[in-house]
């Protein structure tokens, strides 16, 4: 780490910083209004970025954090396999998990920006898009078992030279997707970005010029050194871990997979080791390395101050140890395209780790991160369609407030898509988009609400693939806090009700419906500790049912003044204190208002 350069003025500094992430998040509203697809446009499940001429952060737009560690290291392939084969117009794109990438359905693309010749930076962007071919409408089922049946591996390679298209290249791709049109539309909303992203920076270098650019970008990844070194300076030291189980792989159903830590904190510097983490497994959720350490990366951030640029200067300050073969870090041929959850998983898992080193700025358990759902198949006129949805929830109970309701767990900042809108580009229908009561972790602070969807297919025949999890292993809470509720999947839930599994493929027929429950985020502290006001409000808003008020909060609310007795309030939290220490039988609450009311 080097001392601040004097040489550099710091109103100057903080002009440049500010225009350069500016750069960063233009870059993110260029793809989100010209892309194609609904899981870039609504999900927004993207990533945009600026880095330095040797492929390092310098900064990232307001994206996903699930992308925080993954630029550098897909850049870092490309910088590998082309060294100084980099010329004006070169355009680069991957998506190989194996060599750079995260898995198939994000693809990466990179254009080197150049000044009176010389290499000065590289924009960088990144989207998930809606198929790269593969056994499964989407490219990313849970049930795959290698990677070879996920779809297209693009191995870093350039797809414009000298600025001349790759003609193989966009061919090759063309005859390989089911979706040819938004997967090229998506493309030319990266490579839009990364235009508009050229000229802002070469507009702001022939303001400054060339040298003092690379000076400034130099400084500001040394700021954020700098910052991160003094915040993690002053964290407590020691050795903290903690583990997690996903509930299974989707092929070995009911085994669990084990997900550990250890966080070793010493001075200025912090590492997270996964090793003693399961070795891979068959299913389609093995992560990639980058992904883990973006995961890693992400929960440390969050226990530090807001105003640290994320930046190559926070990477250098975490190691991120992922033993080769394990979850974390899949080889050869280890099935990834449903690697998302593991990776927001650790992000929980991680929590519980730091909740040890600084309890009063962690939250509980998220929902468990958001769950995948796809539909795909053909039309009458045998034209393709794929639907792709992740849906984002809730945040856990946190030290000072309840979790978010239907938040996106904060490893995705993604948003959930509009019902008219998926209704009005697919064949399918959402009869049912609504919080559900009971189901958030009970505490001082309760988890956040989860929501439950349905899809009915219009079409005559499609795939539904499902990725989600929480069902055995549900939402921990903290120091108190209780798990919230798992998730559930249904088909024909006004119907059958038939329970499916966590993990599948399967067919649609014409008027199913698929309801997927999002599991509840779990809860922060004593829950009869919580403020009775704030039952009665979650009561009102038929978040929490009277039962739940009472059983689980101790807290007796009347449903005709909305109010909460303070006397019965009182006695009942007494008993449920002394039940707990196992003092007395469970005691028998009588109401004092009829059950007629009490029911309505």
């Amino acid at each position: 780490m080097q001392e601040r350069n004097p040489a550099i003025d710091p109103i100057e500094f903080e002009l440049f910083k500010n225009a350069i992430f500016s750069v960063a998040d233009e870059m993110a509203l260029t793809i989100h209004r010209t892309t194609y697809s609904g899981v870039l446009r609504d999900n927004m499940d993207y990533s945009t970025a600026f880095c330095d001429a040797q492929g390092k952060l310098v900064a990232q737009g307001l994206t996903l954090p699930g992308h925080l560690g993954s630029m550098p290291t897909a850049l870092a392939a490309v910088m590998k396999k082309f060294a100084d084969n980099m010329h004006e117009g070169d355009i680069f794109a991957l998506n190989d998990p194996f060599e750079g990438g995260m898995h198939l359905p994000d693809i990466f693309v990179f254009k080197p920006i150049f000044f009176a010749g010389r290499r000065l930076a590289i924009a960088s962007t990144i989207c998930h898009h809606t198929d790269v071919g593969g056994r499964v409408p989407g490219s990313n089922a849970s049930d795959s078992t290698e990677i070879y049946q996920e779809g297209l591996r693009i191995a870093p390679m350039k797809i414009y030279e000298r600025g001349v298209a790759n003609e193989t290249f966009f061919t090759f791709l063309e005859r390989n997707v089911r979706v040819p049109v938004k997967v090229f539309g998506d493309l030319r909303a990266q490579l839009a970005a990364c235009h508009i992203a050229e000229q802002a920076f070469l507009d702001l270098t022939r303001h400054l010029g060339a040298e003092r650019i690379v000076a400034l970008m130099a400084e500001l990844i040394e700021y954020s050194e700098r910052m991160t070194r003094a915040a993690i300076g002053t964290l407590p030291d020691g050795v903290f871990d903690f583990e997690d189980f996903i509930d299974d792989d989707g092929i070995d159903v009911g085994k669990p997979i084990r997900l550990y830590v250890k966080i070793t904190k010493q001075g200025e510097k912090i590492t997270a080791d996964w090793t003693g983490t399961s070795p891979q497994v068959k299913g389609a959720i093995n992560n990639t390395w980058s992904y883990t350490r973006s995961a890693s990366l992400c929960a440390i951030r969050s226990i530090l101050g807001v105003d640290i640029p994320n930046n190559e200067g926070v990477f250098r300050c975490v190691e991120v140890i992922a033993p080769p073969g394990t979850i974390a870090n899949g080889v050869l041929p280890a099935a990834c395209a449903a690697r998302g959850l593991t990776g927001f998983r650790m992000v929980d898992t991680m929590f519980g780790a730091l909740a040890k080193m600084v309890p009063d700025r962690v939250m509980a358990s998220s929902d468990g991160g958001n769950s995948g759902v796809s539909i795909g198949g053909y039309d009458k006129n045998r034209k393709p369609f794929i639907f792709v949805d992740f849906t984002c929830s809730a945040w856990g109970g946190r030290p000072w407030a309840d979790g978010l309701d239907g938040n996106s767990n904060i490893f995705a900042n993604m948003a959930g898509q509009s019902c008219e809108v998926i209704e009005a580009e697919n064949p399918v229908e959402i009869p049912c988009y609504e919080f559900i009561p009971d189901t958030m972790g009970p505490g001082k602070y309760r988890g956040g609400a989860p929501f439950r969807r349905d899809y009915r297919l219009l079409e005559e025949e499609a795939v539904l693939q499902v990725r989600s999890d929480r069902r055995t292993f549900r939402p921990y809470g903290l120091f108190g806090g209780q798990p919230g509720k798992p998730s559930m999947n249904y088909l024909d839930p006004d119907g059958a009700n038939t329970v499916l599994v966590s993990k599948f493929c399967m067919n649609l027929k014409r008027g199913d419906v698929f309801r997927h429950e999002v599991a509840g985020a779990g809860g922060y502290g004593d829950p009869l500790e919580r403020a009775p006001e704030a039952v009665v409000k979650d009561a009102r808003n038929e978040m929490v049912s009277l039962e739940a008020a009472r059983n689980d909060y101790g807290v007796i609310v009347d449903p005709r003044t909305w109010t909460h007795d303070a006397a019965a309030t009182a006695r009942r939290r007494a008993e449920l204190k002394a039940l707990r220490r196992g003092l007395t039988a469970p005691p028998v609450l009588r109401q004092p208002w009829p059950d007629a009311i009490a029911a309505e």
